[in-house]
């Protein structure tokens, strides 16, 4: 057993370090190779421990929740994945008042949907937006995640985050400078163990109203049936991607497994077999193409991890 596997196992207690871990299990994308090791810490406490191991040995690592909106390479990762879906996943009403709604405490691997339920089960309303997005508590405050007008800056009260010493600190919402997929979490190499939410109290069926529509028209026009990282680029300044997409003739261009969708142009989906190559290669033929078409840069959204030749 290398010092290294050692320390890392040391340092992960009861918790299981697993080796050459193939991340095609842990995205929805379901492409990538495999991590060299991989941690799904069931307490915060197990998260600070392997951090500042890694940071005390040199040690790369990186933090996921469900991989939504991840591509990892084919050759995957050398270093540490720690997965903060599933085991850091606990959620609380904190408080509830019919008069001046409540408060939702949760952690930072609970997904976002379910918390958008428990909302509606204590009937509190400002999360519907939230309750189809397919990502995590912490992925969402990282990247101030939002859909059909609403975002995490306008139900977030604080986040709870290790920082760059291995201090857990609350940071309130004033102080993340929350904009369009950016923060300070990002800025300052934060990691979000868990967040509170204030939300309005609200009428449970208008609420569940509200859930159904919004679940109607993402079926209707996103390719929820084919595995994706969800929108694959930024919505530039004054355009909308998907728009720029097929204005190029782009819809259902085609790399090798990896296709831009024919349901809405700005979902990249894995049609079976996709590598991460195929993937990359898309997203770059698509940018080039849509510049020369409309003279606009295309960003990509997700995020990339590994190495890509």
């Amino acid at each position: 057993m290398s010092d290294r596997k050692a320390l890392l196992r040391e340092a992960a207690g009861e918790d299981c370090i697993l080796e050459q871990e193939s991340m095609k299990k842990h995205t929805t994308f379901h492409i990538g190779g495999p991590a060299d090791y991989f941690a799904a810490p069931t307490t915060e406490e197990g998260v600070q421990r392997l951090v500042k191991l890694c940071r005390e040995m040199e040690y790369p690592f990186y933090v996921i929740g469900n991989g939504s909106n991840l591509l990892v390479s084919d050759e995957g990762y050398r270093g540490l994945v720690l997965q903060l879906y599933k085991n850091l996943s606990e959620i609380k009403v904190v408080s509830q008042n019919t008069d001046q709604g409540g408060l939702i405490w949760a952690q930072s691997g609970a997904m976002l949907s379910v918390i958008a339920k428990r909302a509606l089960e204590a009937g509190l309303t400002g999360l519907e937006f939230a309750a189809g997005i397919p990502g995590t508590l912490g992925g969402a405050v990282v990247m101030n995640a939002g859909a059909y007008g609403g975002e995490m800056k306008d139900v977030l009260v604080s986040a709870t985050v290790l920082n760059r010493t291995g201090e857990i600190l609350e940071v309130p919402v004033s102080e993340l400078e929350l904009g369009y997929r950016r923060s300070a979490v990002l800025a300052n190499e934060w990691i979000v163990l868990g967040a509170k939410l204030a939300l309005a109290d609200g009428d449970k069926e208008t609420i569940r109203g509200r859930m159904e529509e919004l679940k109607r028209q993402r079926i209707e026009k996103q390719p929820l049936d084919l595995p994706s990282a969800g929108s694959t680029f930024k919505r530039p300044e004054g355009f909308f991607a998907g728009k720029l997409i097929m204005g190029a003739g782009l819809r259902g261009y085609t790399v090798g497994g990896a296709q831009v969708s024919e349901k809405h142009c700005g979902f990249v989906v894995n049609r079976g077999g996709a590598t991460a190559a195929d993937v990359r290669k898309l997203i770059a033929d698509v940018s080039a193409r849509v510049y020369e078409n409309s003279g606009v840069t295309l960003e990509p959204e997700i995020r990339m991890l590994g190495v890509f030749l």
